[in-house]
């Protein structure tokens, strides 16, 4: 007999090539970012945050107060709904265009449309990217500029940015169903709005509200970020008691906006639950409609949004003026330097912070999967504590421990993906079969060898996927952390636009949707050639 030929291990590679750029990333992001865990121990710094975090007892709670909370967490939710109901009436539109299900060319041509259909969906589709590929914080801060501090500029923000999001997957929903009953309409002579309607909506109708209803609670979140800017909400709010230092207020604060991230999340499962397409079989779509307006119209009700800034003819004139401003950008050999520089610090913020977030949420992420432990609940509720507050929330209060700059923006980014990635490993863990660790156990092994040989390489392709996509959410936001002082592309446009150089604010804007058009590009390769190897 011929020999057998054992290959020993298939994944040797690409493990070996991905310890090895782990290694190669973590300390030149080190040192590009400043990270420096001593400065939050120093004296002063930690002397300064122990006053701070004191502070936070007791909660304020006077009645003047929680009439300003109530009011700033009623404006916050409204934002979050005026911006979701003017991402809807952009994105309809928007995904009509861009999807090919309604291509009468691709009924000829076995499903593949026209090279003119596809090119004149191109457009529609880069838009999308672009609106979606830069951050809300960023729109919303070129609309406090253009409109005014306000509600106003994080209803646009939102709207905006959320208009990519949305189309773009409605697109998707619209592509992922059965083709047959839109092509027999089209075949037969309908409209294309009429096929819309009657063969690919009936059947994509549950998906989309399903993902418009997560988006609403994601707006929820980023309506409150965007008010560190002054956009409005309880953001705004935040921000303010922050610069005053008044723990009291903040720590209020905090506790509503944990409550009501809470709250919004499970509304959202549940309406999610709900929203499926048995539901919507009997459900009558008047009912759903109605009800949608309804809350929509309490929500611009409730905002006193500045609408002459897009309908009246000089409110569209001065807009016009001011994007106007932005053109040409600045590419001067100074503004190139100093863009390259900020480029760096992001990409070291975005990656040390993932890398470092990975390892701590790993950490949880054990005892909060385990069944029966001590740690559970305190493991599960540290997580949820950390993933809660968003970013800009943790580089505020990072800001005032370590100071400004980048290390301010690594840690921010690494407390709050630890969070995330913790609970998403958590549930890994916890799906994973228990026979390989229960027969290392019984053969004698320690529970940490038996960890690592008998869970821990079933794992890891999940532990890899999840961390980059991560990364590709936190190279958004470590373009935006600036605005309170963290470093990085950020930083660089808040100067600027406070400054009024919107030609140096435009190449910056420029840098930074390029920087998340090329992670994504380079998360979706490593996922697509490693994730699938390990």
């Amino acid at each position: 007999m011929s020999p057998v030929l054992i290959r020993r291990d298939p994944a040797a590679v690409p493990r070996l090539l991905l310890t090895l750029l782990i290694l190669a990333v973590i300390w030149p992001a080190a040192h590009v970012s400043e990270f420096n865990l001593a400065t939050l121990f120093e004296a002063d710094n930690a002397a300064n945050m122990g006053r701070f975090v004191t502070s936070f007892w007791p909660p304020a709670h006077s009645s003047d107060f929680l009439e300003l909370l109530i009011q700033a967490t009623l404006q916050t939710l409204a934002i979050a709904t005026a911006g979701i109901t003017l991402a809807l009436l952009l994105a309809l539109p928007a995904s009509l265009i861009a999807t090919r299900m309604l291509s009468v060319s691709a009924l000829a041509r076995q499903g593949r449309p026209a090279w003119w259909a596809r090119a004149a969906r191109l457009p529609v589709r880069w838009l999308l990217i672009v609106l979606r590929s830069v951050p809300e914080v960023v729109w919303a801060l070129l609309f406090v500029r253009a409109v005014g501090l306000g509600a106003t500029a994080g209803v646009f923000a939102i709207a905006i940015t959320y208009a990519g999001m949305l189309g773009k997957v409605y697109a998707e929903i619209y592509e992922s169903t059965d083709p047959r009953p839109v092509g027999a309409l089209l075949l037969a002579g309908s409209p294309r709005l009429a096929a819309f309607f009657y063969g690919v909506l009936p059947n994509a109708a549950a998906e989309m509200i399903s993902y418009t209803v997560y988006r609403w609670e994601c707006a929820i979140r980023a309506s409150v970020v965007m008010g560190f800017v002054g956009a409005g909400g309880l953001g705004q709010q935040m921000d303010l008691s922050l610069r005053m230092f008044a723990g009291g207020e903040v720590a209020s604060m905090l506790l509503t906006f944990l409550l009501l991230v809470l709250v919004a999340d499970q509304l959202s499962r549940l309406l999610r639950g709900r929203f499926t397409a048995a539901a919507l079989s009997w459900l009558p779509a008047w009912l759903v409609l109605a009800s949608l307006a309804a809350a929509m119209l309490v929500a611009f009700a409730v905002l006193d949004l500045q609408w002459q800034a897009l309908l009246s003819s000089s409110g569209r004139a001065q807009m016009l003026d001011y994007l106007l401003e932005f053109f040409p950008p600045d590419i001067s050999s100074g503004q190139l330097k100093a863009i390259g520089v900020g480029t760096l610090e992001t990409l070291a913020m975005s990656a040390l912070g993932t890398l470092l977030a990975a390892v701590l949420g790993l950490m949880l992420a054990l005892p909060a999967a385990a069944h029966i432990s001590v740690a559970r609940v305190p493991a599960r509720l540290l997580l949820n504590g950390l993933r809660a507050v968003p970013e800009l929330v943790w580089a505020s209060l990072v800001v005032l421990a370590a100071g400004l700059g980048p290390n301010a923006g690594t840690l921010a980014l690494a407390l709050h993906t630890a969070g995330v990635l913790g609970r998403l490993f958590a549930e890994a863990l916890e799906n994973l079969p228990t026979a390989p660790v229960r027969a290392l156990r019984l053969a004698g092994s320690g529970h940490v060898t038996a960890f690592c040989y008998g869970a821990l390489p079933n794992l890891w392709p999940q532990l890899l996927a999840y961390t980059l996509y991560r990364w590709e959410n936190n190279i958004r936001m470590a373009s935006v952390l600036g605005v309170v002082g963290a470093g990085g592309l950020g930083q660089m446009l808040y100067v600027q636009l406070g400054l009024f150089q919107q030609a140096q604010a435009a190449s910056v804007i420029a840098a930074m949707l390029l920087l998340v058009l090329l992670v994504d590009a380079t998360s979706g390769w490593l996922r697509q050639r490693w994730v699938n190897q390990w």
